[in-house]
């Protein structure tokens, strides 16, 4: 589903854009981020000014699909997974078969902490989503994800579930899942890649 277009400042500088447009042609800065990469490098000051951006047109437009995720990525990288969650979970509603926004989702749940850290019920809806994305879209990092957490928080617990991590791994590198997404992951995560999970098949 495509987003209804619309105008808004640039969170780089301010100048007029739209959401029709990928970058700023003032400053070439993006005008909704739609991967982690894209405000992976950005300074603080700058991701604050793209949060006060997005939030002004979400008071009139709540139901953007690409402005609640573009503040996601933002809040994301923040560190502040409470609303990069809220906001990819409105992602969601909009625009319901975007694998993505349920895996990320999934990711702020985890809060920055490792899965063993987490709550049985935060890891459950984790998995919920995790499952949602594979379920629209089977790709290698999303059965990744899912066994790490099947790893860090079931088999350190030995929990007996399935499919088991060692499972899940072979289908990740079954679906092409690549060196650079598995190191993208645990950045994102914020935690070291435990040596049980491999980094090729």
């Amino acid at each position: 589903m495509s987003a209804e277009v619309i105008n808004l400042k640039c969170g780089g500088c301010g100048s007029p854009v739209s959401t029709g447009q990928k970058v700023c042609e003032y400053c070439g800065g993006p005008i909704t981020i739609s991967t982690f990469n894209s405000v992976s490098s950005m300074p603080l000051p700058k991701l604050n000014k793209y949060v006060r951006n997005y939030e002004e047109v979400l008071r009139e437009h709540p139901d953007n699909s690409d402005v609640n995720r573009s503040i996601a990525f933002v809040y994301l990288k923040l560190k502040n997974y409470e609303k990069a969650r809220e906001y990819f979970e409105r992602a969601m509603e909009d625009d319901f078969d975007d694998a993505e926004n349920y895996f990320y989702a999934a990711v702020t749940i985890l809060k920055g902490k490792k899965a063993f850290m987490t709550s049985r019920d935060d890891i459950n809806k984790a998995e919920e989503y995790i499952q949602a994305a594979i379920s629209i879209e089977p790709r290698g990092i999303f059965y990744y994800f899912w066994a790490y957490i099947r790893y860090d928080h079931h088999a350190r617990k030995f929990y007996k579930v399935t499919p088991s991590y060692t499972e899940l791994g072979e289908e990740a590198f079954n679906e092409g899942v690549s060196d650079s997404d598995i190191e993208e992951l645990f950045e994102i995560l914020g935690q070291s890649r435990p040596e049980q999970l491999p980094l090729n098949g």
